[in-house]
């Protein structure tokens, strides 16, 4: 089985309920950086980031309860008009290209 990047749409909760029903066991992490930067405890808490950030998040909602989805819906409907830069096709795009046009 293959993770694909639309599944970020799908809570974890519901990802880990389907796989215990199912009966599957699913790598701990796939991602080797996150894995070499544990074992070298080069994070004060001895956790991978992607865990600290887990730890994170659940501590917001705790007082934000739809912080998680306010997370992910901050990457929509962007104005590029007051974006400082960013990258298209590879090229870096900056507001100083349009500044003075304006």
């Amino acid at each position: 089985m293959e993770l694909i990047r639309p599944m970020y749409y799908v809570r974890e909760e519901d990802i880990i309920r389907w796989k215990n029903r199912n009966k599957l066991d699913f790598l701990n992490c796939a991602c080797r950086f996150t894995e070499e930067n544990y074992s070298k405890g080069d994070n004060d808490s001895g956790e991978s980031k992607r865990k600290e950030m887990k730890i994170l998040i659940s501590k917001l909602k705790e007082k934000y309860e739809n912080i998680d989805i306010n997370i992910f819906r901050s990457m929509q409907n962007i104005n590029l008009d007051t974006v400082i830069s960013y990258i298209k096709n590879g090229e870096t795009h900056s507001f100083l290209d349009e500044y003075n046009k304006k």
